[in-house]
Formats: C-alpha cells, sequence, structure tokens
C-alpha cells in the first residue's frame, strides 16, 4: 500500500538514525522529512504541514515530550509517535495520556513501526476530514443565514430544509405568494449542492409568449420555421449540470406542460426542427405563487406534471407570517441600499419599528426591500416618516400579529438592536440612550435573545 501523500517529519539528533529511518519510510511509501532536534521540528512544522511526527524522546534542548506538549498545545492535526529507550516506558506512558498516538521502544522492528505509522495516518486524516467537514459548514452556515434572513422558527426550519435538499439531487416545487423569495432559495439550493460550479438557469414561464416557449425551452435548428436564421440552444440544454429554475411555472401553456413532462421523465431533449436526443443532466427547481394540487384539480395544470415534480416541496411563508423578521430584514437591506448609495444609513425611531411591525406587507420581502431603498434615499412619501409611509395599515386598524405580550417583545427587542448599532455595540452608551442601568440592560438582552 502506497501513501504518496502521508508526510513524516523524523526528529532524532542521531545522523545514522535518521538516514536510516528516511531511507526504510520512503521505500515504505512515505514522504518524509527530517530533523535533527525538536527546536528545528518546531520552527520547520508549519511548512512541512506533516501528518506524523516520529521522534526520540531524549534528546539535547527541547526533549519528545515537550515538542509532544508545544505540538498539542498549537491546535495542529497531526499525531505524534515517539521512541523511547527501555527506561523510558513510564514517560512515555504518561505521554500517550498527554496526546502521544503511540510509542515504539528500542530496538523494535521496522514492520511494526510503518504498521503503527499507517494507523496513525488514518486517524489523523480521518481528523482533518472532519475539521475540514466543520468548517465547511460552519461557513455554509453563516453564507446560507447571510441570504436567508430572519430569526422566526418558519425561517430557521427553511434553512434546515434548504441545507438537506441541497445535496439530495431530486426536483423540488417552491410554493410562495409573490415577493417572499422563491427565486432566493431555488439560487441557494443550487450555490449549495454538488452542482453549484455548473450552470443555474432561471426562466420566467409568464414572460415567454406561448409560440416561442418552445423553443426558449428546447432550442432549435437553423430554418426550423420562419426566422429561425441560426441554431439556437434551449435553456433545458443550456441547464446540463446544473440547474434549471422554472419560475412562475402555472402560466405555462398546457401544450408546453406535456413536452416539458417528457423531458422531465426522459431527461433527453430534441431541438425543434430536430429528431436527434440530446442527454440530459440537471435538476429540475419549479415555482409557482399558487397552489398547484388545486390547480391540477380544476385542471389548469397537467396532473402528471406537478406529480412528477412534486418530490419535495418547499412552502415559503409570506412576511405577515414571520412575526419580526420584517425589522431584521428591514436592517438588512437599509444597510446594503445605504452602501449602494453611498449614504448614511437614517435613523429608525421607535415608531418607525412599530409600524413595520404593524404593516401587512402584501407584498412580501420584495415590498419591505423597495422600502428600504426609499428610506435610504430619502425618498419617504416626500420627506415623510416611515410611520407615516406605511400608516395607512394602521388607520385601517390593522394590528400586528402576535400576542401583547409578543409584540411588546418584539418592539424592546429591536430597539435595543438599533441603539447597540448606533452606539457601535456599546453597552455603556445605549443604556445612557435607553436611560436604563446597565444591568437592567443586559438582563433585558439576555431574556430577549439579543446578542451584540
Amino acid at each position: 500500500m502506497s501513501l504518496p501523500e502521508a508526510k513524516v517529519l523524523v526528529v532524532d539528533d542521531e545522523e545514522m538514525i535518521r538516514t536510516a529511518l528516511e531511507q526504510w519510510l520512503r521505500l515504505s511509501g512515505f514522504a518524509v522529512e527530517v530533523a535533527a532536534d525538536a527546536t528545528t521540528a518546531l520552527d520547520r512544522i508549519d511548512d512541512i504541514h506533516p501528518h506524523v511526527i516520529l521522534s526520540d524522546v531524549r534528546m539535547p534542548g527541547l526533549s519528545g515530550l515537550d515538542l509532544l506538549r508545544q505540538v498539542r498545545e498549537s491546535g495542529m492535526e497531526v499525531e505524534i509517535i515517539l521512541i523511547t529507550g527501555h527506561g523510558d516506558v513510564p514517560m512515555a506512558v504518561e505521554a500517550m495520556r498527554q496526546g502521544a498516538f503511540d510509542f515504539l521502544q528500542k530496538p523494535y522492528v521496522p514492520d511494526e513501526l510503518v504498521a503503527t505509522l499507517r494507523r496513525a495516518m488514518e486517524q489523523v486524516s480521518l481528523k482533518r476530514e472532519i475539521a475540514e467537514l466543520r468548517r465547511r459548514l460552519d461557513g455554509g452556515e453563516a453564507q446560507l443565514a447571510a441570504r436567508i434572513v430572519g430569526n422566526s422558527p418558519a425561517i430557521g426550519h427553511l434553512r434546515q430544509t434548504v441545507r438537506e435538499l441541497a445535496h439530495i439531487p431530486t426536483d423540488v416545487i417552491i410554493l410562495g405568494e409573490t415577493g417572499t423569495g422563491k427565486e432566493v432559495v431555488a439560487r441557494c439550493l443550487h450555490d449549495f449542492s454538488p452542482r453549484a460550479e455548473k450552470p443555474f438557469v432561471a426562466v420566467n414561464c409568464a414572460a415567454i409568449p406561448s409560440e416561442l416557449i418552445e423553443s426558449e425551452l428546447f432550442g432549435h435548428e437553423a430554418g426550423a420555421f420562419t426566422g429561425a436564421g441560426a441554431q439556437r440552444i434551449g435553456k433545458f440544454e443550456f441547464a446540463h449540470g446544473g440547474t434549471l429554475f422554472l419560475d412562475e411555472i402555472e402560466s405555462m401553456p398546457l401544450l408546453a406542460q406535456a413536452k416539458v413532462l417528457r423531458v422531465i421523465q426522459e431527461r433527453v431533449v430534441e431541438r425543434v426542427g430536430s429528431n436527434r436526443q440530446i442527454p440530459l443532466d440537471l435538476r429540475i427547481i419549479a415555482a409557482s405563487k399558487v397552489d398547484l394540487a388545486a390547480e391540477s384539480e380544476a385542471g389548469r395544470f397537467r396532473a402528471d406534471l406537478y406529480y412528477r415534480l412534486n418530490l419535495a416541496t418547499i412552502d415559503l411563508p409570506p412576511l405577515r407570517q414571520r412575526g419580526d423578521d420584517c425589522v431584521l430584514l428591514f436592517h438588512h437591506f437599509l444597510g446594503e441600499a445605504a452602501r449602494r448609495f453611498n449614504r448614511t444609513p437614517p435613523q429608525l425611531h421607535p415608531a418607525d419599528i412599530q409600524a413595520l411591525l404593524r404593516h401587512r406587507w402584501p407584498g412580501n420581502v420584495r415590498e419591505l426591500k423597495a422600502t428600504a431603498e426609499r428610506f435610504a434615499i430619502g425618498l419617504t412619501s416626500n420627506g415623510r416618516s416611515l410611520e407615516t409611509m406605511l400608516g395607512a395599515a394602521e388607520a385601517e386598524g390593522i394590528a400586528p400579529s402576535g400576542s401583547l405580550a409578543d409584540q411588546m417583545a418584539a418592539f424592546e427587542r429591536h430597539l435595543i438592536e438599533a441603539e447597540l448599532s448606533r452606539h457601535d455595540n456599546s453597552i455603556a452608551a445605549t443604556a445612557e440612550a435607553l436611560q436604563l442601568p446597565r444591568r437592567t440592560l443586559s438582563e433585558k438582552m439576555t431574556r430577549l435573545g439579543v446578542r451584540r
């Protein structure tokens, strides 16, 4: 068994032993580096990045035990095997308690050394793989939270669903009202999947004239119909290897639905005017603002296409059902708009926060984002406040969702968050601005889940 990637750092003050170990280990398939003492090994360890350190215990200067302690304190994922004399066995046992992988007593059997090294290699490779997976997961969590913004239970569940479905090669239907972020979710499903490096092709089915939809989706050959002067690659073919997003699929004509069903089932496409079948490898994500099951029962959407696509369904909650996410999202979009327009973000007053919580947001996140952008550039209804701009909902007597206690908690939480942001996360300055004792503010932050 050859391990060309397996790196061993041999540390021994006796040149003959270093040379013999280096030659034997290279013949056994390891990449080998040597150091004459522990200090040199520590200086070179970041450059070598070994899997295993094979070190003598007794050396001038730093001992093998000193080397073990310093490597363990550094947190580097590397295993250490110690070579001991007969009288050093109790010391070696103690070293294993401190994190050594194993020890070999002189004189050792070369084959036993190689077997021990291979076991150590497997151990450190597993540790590094787990660490890398955790790093990717933590990074992916942060990236996903930055794209699907919200603290409500519904959004937490949505992010969990996206994480799970991203790695499952199945077609998906996304259902949600206009403006709830269906394309954002579709892009996340693609970007966090193994297809991330391949194309993400979005098609708005409602925007394509019925007479052109086959050409747009399947492509056509030159001369296939009047005006087809050159060959055209369709959206299905263009998305090969990646993801095809069919937005507003309920708007697709029934005849086109039948042809799309065939392509989805067989994963082959024929360009208009051609008899050649082109194999496809792609994931299909469809989105609709209406209930496709009800549409199929009413005969306005093909039931067979619905059942073929409906392997997994994601329901997006409207903004009015997401509690105080609207304030968090407003801050998010306000900051983005202020940076884009090179302006200082306007300060939100308590009345503005109440107005955000009270508004019903019929246009959902899209409406909220547009409102935040207008607020950022000062276009809040001829200079009127955000409270005034959204006051129509309050005038109609529409109350925010949730109990009085929930509404009060949401109001307190976002008032504290706004003051923390305004005072660069200074607890003292925030407490002074809110005219609260610091201890009271800290207790409220803990109770309300506010983090600096």
